[in-house]
């Protein structure tokens, strides 16, 4: 049956990825090439700190009879469950076993390549990596109660390093606001943190966030690799993250990652280090090495304190 005649029957018929080259300009990215931290090579990085990218739109398609293989169900238990909790919006989950694919309500990613593409399923190309979950707050605004932005931006300066390097960068940001909470409940938290007796500490940081939703984090990190899997991943030389949570997800899906990079010390913001203390006693980190003279001159680079 061709397109036009399977929109007429009704098929639900939509691209679900895309891909685009473009230039991506951060006043951090800016700011490191003034101070001699990155160099402009006009292949990766401009002399007006503009760096080269690739980037891939996706959105979520799950094949359900592989996806219930992978929890470890049924797949009519899987319909079922998607068909509840989603408020029988999809009423086809439990009347059409034919159809087998479904796009989830949830939000897709965006993945940012620096370098060559084709290069990511190559295991001895050197890979830089991040995997972010959105942060509005601190991506796009600046917020500084917590690393989301200066991590990301690190992970972006160590992409184009690794390029320069003759590697290949990769940065995939997921849709998952506020610990897939969204905004309305993340502002809720702040300002329960703000009001709480003793002021904002560790030890009540996920009590907070409990409190007002009922859970700590609604993140769902097992099929997160997908996108890792299919630009075809199958070695991280530097994982830009600490989040013990993606990298037993991103190891489990059988991808070897060799280092893991930590967020230095002096890119915290100072009413960030509330949430960086409890999610190290909360067992979120597993702390590497302490950063390096070099790391520690880049935080200082960008005005913070070391």
């Amino acid at each position: 049956m061709c397109l036009p005649a399977r929109l007429a029957a009704g098929y639900d018929i939509r691209p679900t990825i895309a891909v685009t080259q473009a230039h991506v300009i951060l006043p951090e990215v800016i700011e490191a090439l003034q101070s001699g931290r990155l160099k402009a090579d006009g292949k990766y990085l401009t002399a007006g700190g503009a760096a080269m990218v690739t980037k891939v739109a996706v959105e979520p398609v799950w094949f359900l009879p592989e996806v219930a293989k992978r929890f470890g169900c049924s797949e009519t238990d899987l319909r079922r469950v998607l068909f509840e909790e989603t408020g029988g919006m999809y009423p086809e989950l439990v009347t059409r076993s034919d159809l087998e694919v479904f796009l989830p309500p949830i939000g897709g990613l965006t993945a940012y390549i620096f370098g060559k593409p084709r290069d990511l399923a190559n295991p001895e190309v050197e890979l830089t990596a991040r995997v972010h979950d959105e942060c509005n707050g601190s991506d796009v605004f600046g917020s500084d109660i917590c690393t989301c932005r200066p991590y990301l931006t690190h992970a972006i300066e160590e992409c184009i390093q690794g390029a320069q390097r003759g590697g290949v960068g990769l940065v995939s940001y997921f849709r998952k606001e506020g610990r897939a909470l969204g905004e309305v409940t993340k502002f809720l938290v702040y300002n329960a943190r703000k009001r709480q007796v003793g002021g904002d500490t560790a030890d009540q940081y996920f009590n907070r966030t409990e409190c007002v939703a009922g859970v700590q984090d609604m993140r769902f990190q097992e099929l997160m690799p997908d996108v890792l899997n299919w630009l075809g991943v199958r070695k991280i030389h530097r994982l830009v993250s600490m989040s013990n949570m993606k990298y037993d997800a991103i190891t489990r899906a059988g991808i070897e990652v060799v280092e893991r990079v930590n967020i230095p010390e002096g890119l915290i913001p100072a009413d960030a280090q509330v949430e960086m203390d409890a999610k190290m006693a909360a067992g979120y980190f597993t702390p590497g090495a302490v950063p390096d003279a070099e790391e520690l001159k880049k935080a200082k680079g960008r005005g913070l304190d070391a």
